[in-house]
């Protein structure tokens, strides 16, 4: 590790994460590249989780735990550990989910190598709740193209799970973007805004290990409602459309990202085109905001 400060920084924010935590912690320790401070972000955990981070931490001077006093939600949480790092590459890693050993290893050759690359992640595995092999996911995020708006286009191709999220991200990049934002899915606005950064690479081993299990958050949260509040418990009974929420969002990072005015362009019209493939959704929130706020002035009078 570096005397002055490490070059990755891994952030781990948790809430009452004791069933697989020792696991995860073990998985990142573990690593064949050790230039890295692990970064803990304790929601106000009310199981055993304080005493595993600190029992960790003791052992390993590459940990830092921190601890909030109540449960800010999962958005701030997941920002917060990002701006406690100080590495030069930073990856959000989760407290259920599983890293080989070469993981870290992998992708920093990658960033060191290709400057243009802004975010590497190696293939996903599936696995259950004992690690059992569950799938082996495609996740088709290798976004190569040098151009923002093309990078763009076969991201709005890849509906799927992202898990290129918990990849290696450049620090100085993610600094640049509005980070995680406090509603559902907002991961998926973030790397929209870091495709039209720069590209993505994707090493082709099967390197990361996702685990799916009864108590994760999407589906101990299945109800909108539910997700909204596990994201920000500031918004708890508020109106949400959560499909306007990413339209916007990608309008605003299409705004904030400086791209020729060419670029742009093309970038606003992929947003057409996204507004038509999820006009009957978009149309579903709205029907469904309606009634809600009917039935709240129905109530009222």
């Amino acid at each position: 590790m570096c005397a002055d400060k490490p070059r990755v920084s891994i952030g781990l924010p948790v809430f009452n994460g004791e069933n697989y935590l020792e696991e995860a912690l073990d998985s990142i320790l573990a690593q064949t590249y050790s230039d890295f401070e692990l970064i803990i972000s304790d929601n106000a955990s009310t199981d055993r989780t304080e005493e595993i981070c600190r029992v960790y931490a003791a052992r390993d001077d590459r940990i830092r735990y921190f601890r909030n006093e109540t449960n800010l939600g999962a958005a701030k949480n997941y920002n917060r550990v990002f701006e406690l790092s100080s590495g030069e590459y930073f990856k959000w890693a989760a407290h259920d989910d599983l890293c080989a050993p070469e993981y870290l290893e992998r992708c920093v050759e990658i960033l060191d190598r290709e400057p243009d690359v802004v975010l590497c992640y190696p293939r996903t595995s599936i696995i259950d709740e004992h690690r059992r092999l569950v799938e082996n996911y495609f996740d088709g995020f290798n976004l190569r193209s040098p151009k923002p708006h093309e990078r763009f286009r076969d991201f709005f191709c890849t509906p799927g799970l992202c898990n290129p999220i918990h990849g290696l991200i450049r620090a100085s990049i993610l600094k640049r973007t509005l980070l995680i934002g406090s509603y559902p899915d907002s991961d998926r606005v973030l790397l929209g805004e870091l495709a039209l950064l720069g590209q993505f690479y994707e090493v082709p081993e099967r390197l990361f290990f996702r685990r799916d299990h009864p108590q994760r958050s999407a589906r101990a949260n299945p109800d909108l409602d539910e997700r909204v509040v596990w994201f920000d418990p500031a918004r708890k009974g508020q109106i949400q459309l959560p499909r306007w929420r990413w339209f916007f969002g990608y309008l605003l990072a299409i705004k904030r990202v400086r791209l020729s005015w060419y670029e742009k362009l093309c970038c606003y019209v992929l947003m057409g085109r996204w507004v038509r493939w999820h006009w009957r959704k978009l149309k579903d929130d709205l029907m469904r905001a309606a009634k809600r706020i009917l039935k709240r002035y129905l109530a009222i009078v």
